[in-house]
């Protein structure tokens, strides 16, 4: 007798309903829905996704862990506001950690590794023209996935970390994200380690992060206040 499949809502409802918070969250901010500095009340985010406090807390505590948020004593969430000289410093440690990364995987990076990689960005190119901010989200993801593929944890915790503080660089300062130059780099990267070409995957993979680096130029931001689209992203998630 062969067992049903589960569906997609069973799926999602076994997900804990913190990851979900914080993936609706986290989105939020760095697509700029909130502005920096916007204030996030436990209640009115529980009450707009119809989850407890304790549930939002959560999810605001892994946001501060990844610098997305800050935490004030008595103040409660906001949105963080990091400067243009914060960006600089976090761009130059994800570099040094991104090369330790394929340092990493040189040698290590097995047939099943790179087709898991390489289904990673097939679909950032399908997200391409369909989805431009899925495909923002999908480009980040790439990076944590190949960290995700050092089976170092440690590693993976600070790439992590990393590659959201950056995202929250460019969502506040960088120019236009092109999602054409993320994917043919990412290609050309996975060719290089599949190859064990450790001197240009190093060289790809610095070039790559410096172009990242590039974009993060100062624009100006209009703050708007709290918009609620809330809605539409836990709509999304299946929340």
């Amino acid at each position: 007798m062969t067992t049903p499949k589960p569906s997609a809502s069973n799926a999602k409802s076994s997900v804990p309903k913190s990851d979900v918070v914080y993936r609706i969250l986290k989105r939020a901010i760095l697509d700029q829905a909130f502005a920096a500095g916007t204030k996030l009340p436990e209640d009115s985010i529980g009450e707009r996704l119809g989850v407890s406090r304790t549930i939002v807390r959560q999810a605001l505590a892994r946001l501060n862990g990844e610098g997305l948020i800050e935490l004030r004593p008595n103040k409660g969430a906001c949105v963080s506001h990091p400067s243009l000289e914060d960006g600089h410093d976090i761009f130059a440690v994800r570099r040094a950690l991104e090369t330790l990364v394929v340092d990493s995987l040189i040698g290590r990076l097995t047939p099943p590794k790179i087709k898991e990689l390489e289904a990673h960005v097939d679909a950032e190119d399908k997200a391409r023209v369909s989805n431009p901010s899925t495909s923002i989200q999908l480009a980040g993801e790439f990076h944590v996935l190949l960290a995700r593929l050092t089976e170092n944890a440690t590693l993976l915790r600070y790439v992590t970390e990393l590659v959201s503080r950056s995202s929250m660089i460019l969502s506040l300062y960088g120019r236009p994200h092109s999602s054409d130059c993320a994917v043919s780099e990412h290609r050309a990267l996975i060719a290089a380690l599949a190859r064990n070409d450790h001197e240009k995957a190093c060289e790809l993979m610095g070039h790559h992060i410096g172009a990242i680096t590039a974009r993060a130029l100062l624009k100006s931001n209009v703050e708007d206040g709290l918009p609620d689209l809330l809605a539409a992203y836990a709509k999304e998630e299946g929340l």
